[in-house]
C-alpha cells in the first residue's frame, strides 16, 4: 500500500498494517484486500456495489474491519453494505471512510448500511470519517444507517467527524424489538465553510427498549451543523437525545429534537445546549501558561473526547 492508503486506514479505522480475522478494504471504487473468517464471511453483492457481512449465530470476541478509502480526485460512489449478525453474538465492526483529494473535482461517498441484528446479540459498529488533500476539490460523505435490534439485541454506534470534510449528510433509522437497546455517540467539529447534517429516527415498537442518542460537536468559522432527532415511543420504553455543542466565531448550529410518545407507559427526554466557551476557561488555562489559541484547542479537545 502507498503511503496516502496507509495513512488514511490509520485514519479511520485504526490501522497500521493489515488486520488479523476478517475484513474488506476498498479503495478507489474496487476491491483492496478480503479476508474471512470461520465465523464471518464476507459475498460481494451481484445487483449492486457493496457487501453483505454474515455473521453465525453464537459468534463471541470477534471483529471485521470494513474501511472505504478514495484517492482519486472526483471519484463518486454509492455503496450498499448489509450485514446479518445471527442470534447471541458479541462482535465489533470497524467501519469509515477516508477522501484524500488532491484535486479539483469533487470527491464524493455514500455509505448505506443496513443492520439485521439477531435475538440477544450485543454489536459494537465505529465508524470514522476523515479528509485530506491538498487540492480545491469538494470532500463529500454521506453515510446512512438503517438498523433492526431483535428481541434482547444491544448495539452501541460511535461515529467520529472532526477533520476534513466539506459536505455531510447522515441519516439513521433505527427499529427496536421486545427489550432491545441503542446507543449512539456522535462527536463532529466543523471549519471553513462546512456543513454537518445528523438526522435521527428511532421507533421504540418493543415492550422494554430502549435508545439514547448522544451529540457533542463544535462549529467554527462559518460553519454550519443541523442536528435533528426524532424517537417514537410505541410502546413500555425508554428514550432519551442529547445534543450539546459549542460554537465559535460566525459558525451556526440548529438542534431540533422531536418526542411522540404514542403509549403511556413511553419516557421520553431531550436535551440541548448550545454556546460559546466561557471566558473563565480560557482565563483559568491562560493563567497556566497557554495562549488564547492553545487553550481553546484543549477545551475542544476536552469536550470531544
Amino acid at each position: 500500500m502507498d503511503k496516502i492508503t496507509k495513512d488514511l486506514l490509520e485514519q479511520v479505522a485504526g490501522l497500521h498494517e493489515i488486520p488479523v480475522g476478517a475484513y474488506n478494504i476498498r479503495k478507489d471504487g474496487q476491491l483492496l484486500s478480503r479476508n474471512v473468517s470461520a465465523n464471518i464471511d464476507i459475498v460481494t453483492k451481484t445487483d449492486k456495489p457493496g457487501i453483505d457481512i454474515i455473521i453465525k449465530d453464537n459468534t463471541q470476541k470477534e471483529s471485521v474491519h470494513i474501511p472505504v478509502i478514495i484517492a482519486q480526485s472526483g471519484l463518486k460512489e454509492s455503496v450498499y453494505n448489509d450485514f446479518f449478525i445471527g442470534e447471541n453474538c458479541d462482535v465489533t465492526i470497524i467501519a469509515g471512510c477516508g477522501i484524500h483529494n488532491g484535486g479539483k473535482e469533487t470527491s464524493e461517498h455514500s455509505g448505506i448500511h443496513s443492520f439485521d441484528i439477531g435475538k440477544n446479540s450485543k454489536v459494537k459498529y465505529v465508524e470514522k470519517h476523515y479528509g485530506t488533500g491538498e487540492g480545491t476539490g469538494e470532500r463529500i460523505m454521506n453515510p446512512e444507517t438503517n438498523i433492526l435490534l431483535r428481541e434482547g439485541a444491544y448495539m452501541e454506534m460511535d461515529t467520529v467527524q472532526i477533520e476534513g470534510v466539506d459536505s455531510t449528510k447522515r441519516l439513521t433509522k433505527a427499529k427496536l424489538l421486545d427489550n432491545a437497546s441503542l446507543v449512539i455517540k456522535e462527536k463532529i467539529m466543523t471549519h471553513d465553510k462546512q456543513l454537518a447534517q445528523t438526522d435521527f429516527t428511532v421507533d421504540l415498537d418493543g415492550e422494554n427498549s430502549s435508545a439514547n442518542l448522544i451529540s457533542r460537536s463544535v462549529a467554527k468559522n462559518e460553519s454550519k451543523q443541523v442536528f435533528k432527532s426524532e424517537i417514537n415511543g410505541n410502546n413500555a420504553c425508554h428514550g432519551h437525545s442529547e445534543c450539546d455543542a459549542i460554537i465559535m466565531d460566525k459558525a451556526c448550529v440548529e438542534a431540533i429534537p422531536a418526542l411522540t410518545a404514542n403509549s403511556v407507559d413511553a419516557a421520553l427526554i431531550h436535551e440541548a445546549a448550545i454556546g460559546k466557551i466561557a471566558g473563565e476557561q480560557l482565563i483559568k488555562l491562560m493563567t497556566l501558561g497557554l495562549t488564547e489559541e492553545e487553550a481553546e484547542k484543549e477545551i475542544v479537545n476536552g469536550f470531544l473526547k
